[in-house]
């Protein structure tokens, strides 16, 4: 079984490939100034571009984690997200507040994804 690092870093890699299936580490936006919007809309692309190089798309996820700083923004996240999802059948998802590892990060977005076959 051969495992395939995406963009691998000194302590951790942005995803690993295995078995037909990807998973992404933990996405948080590079600009923080911006609100929850934004920095999701950030991430969601980020998260386009690592399932690319992975050979898949978001109509293949399978589930999705996501780290809010605060509850109170989940309507703000979930209109970008159902504008990104909208087309595709949405994957199992978890939305929780957590305490993110920067003070400017809103949101982190954590994603499992299959690479072969089809969509049930």
């Amino acid at each position: 079984m051969s495992i395939r690092a995406l963009e691998p870093g000194a302590y951790m890699s942005q995803g690993k490939v295995c078995n037909g299936m990807v998973f992404l580490a933990g996405q948080v936006a590079e600009d923080t100034s911006q609100d929850t919007a934004g920095q999701t809309r950030q991430v969601l692309a980020r998260i386009d571009e690592l399932l690319a190089q992975a050979g898949t798309t978001k109509a293949r996820l399978l589930s999705a984690q996501i780290f809010l700083k605060d509850v109170d923004d989940w309507a703000a996240m979930n209109a970008v997200w159902s504008e990104w999802i909208a087309g595709c059948v949405p994957p199992a998802r978890a939305t929780v507040e957590a305490r993110l590892a920067g003070p400017g990060f809103r949101i982190e977005v954590v994603i499992v994804a299959a690479i072969d076959g089809g969509v049930a």
